[in-house]
């Protein structure tokens, strides 16, 4: 069983997404121990004893993290399928370094496919939860 298949099924952590089913489309990222991972690819038994972060554990005590308030005001979501993997891709670069430029930001994003936004409402996401702004979603 894939650690896609686990979380959905087993667990019901619904936020991760099912795509391509083939590690392409990044609609089923999630963080394996502080790295971004294509829970499609990935089986279940190899997750045992890892940190697994889902989409679910984003948001603390209701809150929306910084980066989801940042997609939420720049319009990063339409129908919101690819959401959750870019969020977890994006809090998974964002660990590692900061995004100053918007050609940082759309590598970032490169993992990810997304058919409704343009992008850009994405990359000024990115750039804005990387400086730190934060404020009311």
């Amino acid at each position: 069983m894939t650690l896609a298949d686990f979380l959905r099924e087993k667990l019901r952590l619904t936020g991760t997404h099912l795509g391509c089913e083939h590690g392409v489309c990044g609609a089923c990222t999630v963080i394996v121990d502080g790295a971004a991972t294509r829970s499609c690819l990935m089986l279940a038994v190899q997750a045992d004893g890892a940190q697994v972060e889902t989409v679910e554990g984003l948001a603390e005590d209701g809150e929306l993290s910084p980066l989801q308030c940042a997609f939420k005001r720049n319009h990063a979501l339409q129908c919101g399928f690819c959401t959750p993997g870019f969020l977890m891709s994006v809090t998974a670069a964002l660990r590692e370094e900061s995004v100053t430029t918007e050609e940082q930001a759309r590598e970032v994003l490169s993992g990810n496919i997304c058919r409704c936004t343009g992008y850009t409402g994405l990359v000024k996401s990115v750039l804005e939860a990387s400086a730190g702004k934060e404020g009311n979603a």
